[in-house]
């Protein structure tokens, strides 16, 4: 598949999932999730004042550090992006998934997230 056809997918998925979820609010952020080939990236974001509230990413110093595959480092930033939502006083979350299929490292922080406290 061609690589500029795959991205144009990919993009139009986002937009159609984006148009589903709605947009973040300071309440009920968006919780974003990039996925690279090496790393994944989190954000919870607020579309309303287009800010964004916390971040998390496997390249963070203390999930970095750990001897693990990238499935159980997913789930590793989910837990920290939960966790500093949880010290920002919010529990509910919209999850965007951002056009990749929820299995493998997507779900994972998806767990983390949900098992550190947070809704959605």
């Amino acid at each position: 598949m061609n690589s500029k056809i795959k991205s144009q997918r990919r993009t139009n998925i986002r937009y159609r999932i984006r148009r589903k979820i709605g947009e973040g609010s300071a309440q009920k952020p968006r919780l974003s999730v990039f996925r690279s080939n090496t790393d994944i990236y989190v954000q919870l974001v607020d579309d309303a004042n287009g800010v964004t509230l916390a971040s998390a990413s496997s390249k963070d110093k203390a999930i970095k550090a750990q001897k693990a595959n990238k499935v159980d480092k997913s789930k590793m930033v989910g837990e920290a992006i939960a966790k500093k939502a949880v010290e920002l006083g919010i529990n509910d979350v919209t999850f965007d998934r951002g056009g990749y299929l929820y299995h493998g490292r997507v779900k994972s922080v998806a767990e983390g997230a949900r098992e550190g406290g947070l809704k959605f």
